[in-house]
């Protein structure tokens, strides 16, 4: 299953609040079902994740309808929708070096394996979703994108053990960790190079974890002006989720709707020898089999459509 947040509207003049909605296959396209009209308003998608008996209920609607020629016809196709963040997280953490061969400048790919996860923070304002233009800001000029795949909590995670951190899971979605390089390299804290406004892209659903099978056999991987600059398994992380999600939940507690996002793996040796700072203009897509694609396009301050939020991807390659 596959939940997304949606606003009313064209994708480029949407119009009032968020709501919860569900993607319906047909044949080669995506359908969206909007859950408001059933839920009411102020439920999120969040408040689906979290509640077992509504999961249950959206999952049985998208198979009524999806075997209803007739009633399917009549949703708005996915592409004709605004689509915002499908989850509004309290708290987005964020690994570097999670993969192996990817390492800090310097440091040898082949080193071991480091002892503990290097976990950093993005804040809200970094948020925005799969139908937001990303704002290059004028004075960042070294910004790069990080393809990864995020983690969205369903149930409340205080200091869970590994054996038990999987069963907090909802399910994944994707996140383009956009970054300034230059603002990155200026303090030994990243958070001014991670946190301009927009450099968070998360989407365009969430998948639920009854869809993904094992998320250790999943390939990152992200195309640029049509090349694949990124291609790597989940199967290569540093740090597996159940030990992951568990040594963070014993500093923060993690809630319903609440982001980890796993890391980016290195970038091909190609696409390092010719790397060339984002510009507005550009575009860069992150794909998982079974999660779908994100396509995060840059843009100019001042120049993005209406309704669009003004939102503004590795040196170093956290």
């Amino acid at each position: 299953m596959r939940l997304v947040s949606h606003v009313p509207g064209a994708p480029a003049v949407p119009s009032g609040a968020e709501r919860p909605g569900v993607l319906v296959p047909d044949g080669a396209t995506d359908r969206l079902l909007d859950l408001s009209p059933v839920l009411g308003e102020g439920v999120t998608v969040s408040d689906v994740l979290a509640d077992p008996e509504l999961t249950t209920w959206v999952r049985d609607a998208v198979g009524r309808v999806a075997a209803d020629a007739a009633a399917l016809a009549t949703l708005p196709r996915a592409a004709d929708v605004h689509l915002a963040p499908p989850v509004r997280p309290r708290t987005i953490l964020c690994l570097g070096y999670n993969y192996r061969g990817h390492v800090p400048d310097g440091q040898d790919p082949a080193a071991d394996d480091p002892e503990f996860p290097d976990v950093f923070v993005k804040t809200p304002n970094t948020l925005s979703g799969p139908s937001d233009a990303v704002v290059v800001p004028a004075v960042a000029d070294d910004v790069d994108y990080e393809g990864e795949i995020a983690v969205v909590i369903g149930r409340r995670a205080h200091a869970v053990s590994p054996e038990d951190a999987m069963e907090h899971v909802a399910g994944y979605t994707l996140f383009d960790d956009v970054s300034d390089r230059a603002w990155q390299r200026r303090q030994s804290q990243w958070a001014m190079g991670k946190c301009f406004d927009g450099f968070g892209q998360l989407g365009p659903a969430v998948v639920t974890v009854d869809e993904v099978p094992d998320f250790h056999d999943l390939t990152v991987e992200v195309v640029r002006d049509g090349v694949v600059t990124v291609s790597q398994s989940t199967a290569t992380m540093v740090f597996r989720l159940p030990r992951l999600l568990s040594y963070l939940s014993h500093v923060v507690t993690l809630e319903p709707g609440d982001v980890v996002s796993t890391g980016t793996p290195q970038k091909l040796p190609d696409a390092l020898a010719t790397h060339r700072p984002l510009a507005p203009g550009d575009a860069v897509t992150i794909r998982v089999a079974g999660l779908g694609e994100l396509t995060t396009r840059f843009t100019a301050p001042h120049a993005t459509t209406t309704g669009a939020h003004d939102t503004s991807t590795e040196g170093v390659h956290a």
